[in-house]
């Protein structure tokens, strides 16, 4: 079953019936993660996400938010299937790591936003940010990205041993990780029919 499918408000079971088998769906979504996690430098961290993730994270809100009814959870929803990667891109979420009173760090990552490269072979691939988490004078410590794939990019993440490479090149932050195999065949399991 393709993982980049939007979900609907049958997908989300609600804090009723979510409550008994948090535990289990946790510990299953923090397995997932894990090799979707690339660490990029000692500042940045960059998840990828797909259907399972991001229904995790409605079922989470729902929960601390105790929303039960059909208008309550549809915008929710709603919300995050923006954030869904798609047949023709990969979406992920971007987290800089600094303390509060840390503002030098934030104001040093301004213009982050142009400046992750997604390498998948041969292709360089350059994410768009949601747009309205920064500006010339701030950033968000939370990003959400998208990268666009070409079919050649999405035939090679789905051969086996295919480089991928996450690279930011921000003038005050330069780093490359070349990322595992795992992640790899996770993200191209996504795509599975």
């Amino acid at each position: 079953m393709s993982l980049v499918r939007p979900i609907t408000r049958r997908d989300i079971k609600g804090p009723a019936l979510y409550a008994p088998i948090r535990d289990d769906y946790r510990k299953r979504i923090i397995e997932l993660k894990a090799p979707r996690r690339v660490i990029v430098g000692d500042r940045v961290e960059v998840v990828f996400d797909n259907r399972l993730t991001l229904t995790y994270q409605v079922e989470e809100i729902c929960r601390l938010e105790n929303l039960v009814r059909d208008d309550q959870i549809e915008p929710e929803v709603a919300q995050t299937n923006e954030l869904m990667p798609t047949e023709t891109s990969a979406a992920a979420t971007l987290f800089i790591s600094a303390e509060p009173s840390d503002r030098a760090t934030m104001q040093a990552l301004i213009g982050l936003d142009e400046h992750v490269v997604l390498h998948l072979g041969a292709h360089a691939i350059r994410a768009s940010f949601e747009a309205g988490r920064s500006s010339d004078e701030r950033i968000s410590a939370v990003q959400y990205l998208r990268f666009p794939l070409s079919p050649e990019a999405k035939a090679g993440l789905r051969v086996p041993g295919t480089p991928v490479a996450l690279e930011i090149d921000h003038p005050a932050y330069r780093h490359r990780v070349d990322c595992t195999e795992q992640l790899r065949a996770s993200l191209a399991a996504d795509y599975d029919p």
